[in-house]
């Protein structure tokens, strides 16, 4: 029996409630990253490789063209959509405060980032967390094309070597690919240990889900310290090697545990509109940020760490609203299709 074919992805459309949880979780940790928490060297350790491994989880079976157009649709159609959104909002707004004054942003640069989708601040200050949308596309392209690999070995080969080629870029040139192309060679690990690996998950039970959830807690906790605080964005990955045990084990850990939990509603609820909370984050905050400068008139926006918490659920809270709107009226914007 080959590689592929005791792998073979048994993963179908139909929505799993313990994966929405996951990617609810997931949105959440991405969200209450963005805020400095003293906890965000250990959620970027695993955070960013669970999104790509939950992506895997769903990856076409079979290699066809009309995947592409799908997958085109679902990410980059929105993608420009509310990057183009998030940039004039950036220009008329919050480009006239705080540090984007500062560092004196050019528009011109920034409105480059929609097409570029990398460049950090200087190029996307209008939405940085929107990167991971074309780059998860093209994750998504280069593993399409590895599928049409016949030879096992050569197949095994390109997705050893394409990982190794994508770090190898980030040690040596300064300058990131557009659509983080780069980073999604990288990203390829962990999106095909998803593809392949969401059968053997999917099978464990609820019992043993507990027990596997012990045991790559411990790992990921007594491992991830030895390595930089992760930046996929930017393709900081410090050790490989620690980049890729704490990104696996931490994603397994999370996955385990949601595995051996109740259903929640309102973490699969989020779950299923990550892609507007990664759109609107920002805002979010913004307007949390208004309030307290006009409302409270408080002017120090270094907040506590408890602080920082409630903000990104607050964050999020303050978008549920958008989701219904959007789920019924404009639900390309999350994805092209209703989810409730």
């Amino acid at each position: 029996m080959s590689f592929k074919t005791f792998f073979k992805n048994e993963a179908s459309s139909d929505r799993i409630d313990w994966v929405d949880q996951v990617k609810g979780l997931t949105i959440f940790l991405v969200v209450y990253g963005h805020n400095f928490p003293f906890t965000e060297k250990y959620i970027y350790t695993f955070h960013m490789p669970l999104f790509f491994m939950i992506s895997g989880f769903f990856h076409p079976k079979t290699s066809r063209v009309d995947d592409i157009k799908k997958r085109g649709k679902s990410l980059l159609v929105p993608y420009f959509i509310w990057s183009l959104f998030l940039f004039i909002f950036w220009f008329f707004v919050s480009s006239r405060f705080g540090e984007s004054v500062a560092l004196n942003l050019s528009p011109i640069e920034n409105f480059i980032g929609i097409f570029y989708s990398q460049g950090d601040r200087f190029y996307m200050d209008w939405g940085i967390p929107m990167w991971f949308l074309p780059g998860l596309f093209m994750t998504f392209l280069i593993f399409y094309w590895l599928q049409k690999i016949k030879s096992q070995f050569w197949f095994i080969f390109s997705l050893i070597t394409l990982p190794t080629i994508g770090a190898l870029y980030a040690r040596n040139i300064p300058m990131n690919l557009p659509w983080s192309i780069n980073i999604a060679m990288v990203a390829l690990g962990f999106y095909a240990f998803g593809f392949y690996g969401f059968k053997i998950i999917n099978a464990v039970s609820r019992k043993n889900s507990l027990f596997f959830a012990v045991g790559f807690c411990i790992v990921h906790f007594l491992t991830y310290n030895y390595n930089i605080k992760i930046d996929m964005y930017r393709a900081h990955y410090g050790n490989e090697s620690f980049f890729i045990l704490s990104g696996i084990t931490g994603s397994l850990f999370v996955l385990f545990f949601f595995k051996s939990l109740p259903y929640f509603p309102f973490l699969a609820f989020i779950g299923k509109f990550s892609l507007i909370i990664l759109a609107l984050q920002l805002i979010s905050m913004s307007f949390i940020k208004f309030v307290l400068l006009y409302g409270f008139h408080q002017s120090d926006f270094n907040f506590s760490e408890w602080k920082r918490f409630v903000f990104a659920i607050l964050q999020i809270f303050l978008l549920v609203p958008s989701f219904f709107i959007i789920n019924k009226y404009l639900p390309l914007l999350n994805g092209g299709y209703k989810k409730i």
